[in-house]
């Protein structure tokens, strides 16, 4: 049976990043889930949590510094609506997809039935946990340059705008413009295990249900709600 990591085509992934590793087994770890290493016999592999760790922490710093830059007159509400904007789960997710990364993914059988290779929560770790490979082989200048590569066009077109306002503040302001009822969430599911935790949650306005949301916190999964539900009294649900 062939080796998963043999099919990969390894140099693609490095000219789309535009790195070429000195420590291959870096790029290698960076693309594998926890649930590949379950189906594994060889006890050297690790999941790519600790380079997401890592990537995670440099990725937010090198947003919120660019930012504060960039953009001198944005205050502090600005600037962390606009970093968080950024650094989201989904806009990572799209990055990985606009990359081609999900095809690279290492998953265990169950994670792959289950779509694992498009999830976005998936998508969005491997992203953080590509960019902690980079700092780790090749250091904070060209990890950094790598962070812009992604997300710069996303801060320029903010503009002197700014981020618009997160989903639950414009939820809360469209339902009061409204007359309506403020919004109440409640979780759905919490996905305990420590290592993959994930919440679900909805979202009411004066017992309606009128949307849903995932995330890995339950602050992502509330504004990921509260965004359904603007689209749907946006569109006249």
């Amino acid at each position: 049976m062939t080796d998963p990591m043999e099919r990969i085509e390894w140099a693609a992934l490095e000219r789309t990043l535009g790195v070429r590793f000195n420590e291959c087994g870096l790029l290698r770890q960076a693309v594998i889930h926890r649930s590949y290493l379950n189906e594994q016999d060889d006890s050297e592999l690790a999941s790519y949590d600790r380079l997401e760790y890592l990537g995670d922490a440099f990725l937010g710093w090198v947003v919120a510094a660019e930012l504060y830059d960039r953009y001198p007159h944005y205050d502090e509400g600005q600037l962390t609506r606009a970093r968080a904007a950024l650094v989201r789960g989904e806009t990572l997710a799209e990055i990985a997809r606009s990359i081609g990364l999900g095809a690279y993914l290492l998953l265990g059988q169950g994670e792959e039935a289950g779509g694992g290779r498009d999830r976005p929560r998936t998508l969005a770790a491997a992203v953080e946990a590509l960019l902690g490979a980079v700092l780790l082989d090749q250091g904070a200048e060209a990890a950094r340059s790598l962070v812009l590569r992604w997300l710069g066009p996303r801060m320029q077109a903010m503009g002197d705008a700014g981020a618009e306002r997160d989903a639950k503040s414009a939820l809360q302001e469209l339902l009061q413009g409204r007359g309506l009822p403020l919004p109440v969430y409640e979780t759905l599911s919490d996905a305990a295990d420590p290592q993959d935790r994930s919440f679900t949650v909805r979202v009411l306005i004066d017992g309606r249900s009128m949307g849903e949301g995932s995330g890995r916190r339950i602050a992502d999964a509330e504004q990921s709600a509260a965004g359904e539900a603007l689209a749907a009294l946006r569109s006249g649900a």
